[in-house]
């Protein structure tokens, strides 16, 4: 906590975007090509920035945004950087041609709301989950999904690295599908972790998967069965007797290190191979929701908003601002390095 008794906010110093959205933010999400931010939010908005970076100075400017009828819960964008898919509480998927100034068009409808959705180059089409335990693929030219695949819960969270795609549901399950196949599942498994899903992030070389649980934990998950001795689990995002959500979970896109950002307010940098925390950095002191690296893993994007967890009764109008903030990640913190006194084996 910084003096005066205020609550802090920014402890990291990290650059703060401008005319942030009015209600919690509920995902932030890069431009592949370029330094575009977007964020949706619970104010059903979903809202583009250009991030600039003139040597460690850092400044955002407000460039467009869109509506939906009700809260925003995810977003991607198209791989040619053109194009944001947005989806939410309204149980449909946008798709909003920005670069060009399109009018977004409803491509993508469920029977619950779309809680997480990915956009798969290699097959030109779109993924989106849904709380109506369903994953659908959809040709974003055609009004109806390619196909339907039946989840065996309400869908929490989605990664894809092709052609390895995981879908965290309820009841801790994670399916896991080879998206050469992508109607059938490949592997179903009981999460590592005994407590919720939160999110999950597949590995950059496609063998496995991290899983974070609302239990301040996060699992490091192989595939190949010969691997099994390589998974952990870790905790994190813990205070004490304090435990945390861990929220998000972002690869770095070079050095394949990774973020984890939690409901304690702190986000860290960790190299799983090495089995390490690069670094801790100081709690904010409100939660952070989301998180997301640029397409380079300069700039590294987080939200710091209430997070409902507590309910509307904790929720104060006059103190809950919502913030989006842009850290500079020093090489040492996200580049992976081998254990003090390790030998060269590993």
């Amino acid at each position: 906590m910084s003096t005066f008794g205020a609550a802090n906010t920014n402890p990291n110093k990290s650059f703060e975007v401008a005319q942030p959205p009015s209600d919690s933010i509920s995902c932030l999400s890069f431009s592949p090509k370029a330094n575009f931010l977007v964020a949706t939010s619970w104010d059903n908005q979903v809202r583009c920035w250009e991030i600039t970076r003139n040597g460690t100075v850092v400044s955002s400017t407000p460039k467009a945004s869109i509506s939906h009828d009700q809260p925003v819960l995810c977003s991607a964008w198209k791989d040619d950087g053109t194009t944001v898919f947005s989806g939410g509480c309204d149980k449909q998927v946008k798709m909003w041609p920005l670069t060009s100034g399109g009018q977004p068009m409803t491509v993508a409808m469920h029977d619950a709301p779309v809680k997480d959705l990915a956009w798969i180059p290699e097959m030109n089409l779109l993924a989106t989950g849904s709380w109506d335990k369903t994953l659908k693929y959809w040709d974003t030219r055609q009004p109806n999904p390619v196909h339907t695949q039946q989840l065996p819960d309400r869908c929490y969270a989605i990664t894809v690295k092709h052609p390895l795609m995981v879908v965290g549901t309820a009841d801790r399950n994670l399916i896991v599908f080879n998206l050469q196949n992508p109607q059938t599942e490949y592997k179903r498994i009981v999460s590592p972790l005994k407590y919720q899903t939160r999110c999950v992030a597949a590995f950059p070389d496609q063998q496995g998967f991290l899983v974070g649980s609302i239990e301040g934990r996060v699992g490091v998950h192989h595939l190949d069965d010969a691997q099994q001795n390589k998974n952990f689990t870790f905790k994190c995002h813990r205070e004490n007797n304090e435990i945390y959500s861990v929220n998000s979970l972002n690869f770095h896109p070079i050095h394949h290190t990774f973020a984890t950002a939690g409901s304690d307010g702190a986000f860290n940098f960790w190299d799983k191979d090495s089995k390490q925390r690069l670094k801790a950095m100081q709690r904010c002191s409100q939660p952070i929701p989301c998180s997301a690296f640029n397409n380079d893993g300069s700039i590294f994007a987080y939200a710091v908003c209430y997070d409902w967890s507590k309910g509307a009764e904790n929720h104060n109008p006059a103190t809950a601002k919502n913030y989006i903030y842009l850290h500079l990640p020093q090489e040492s913190e996200v580049k992976g390095k081998p254990r003090a006194g390790a030998t060269g084996r590993k």
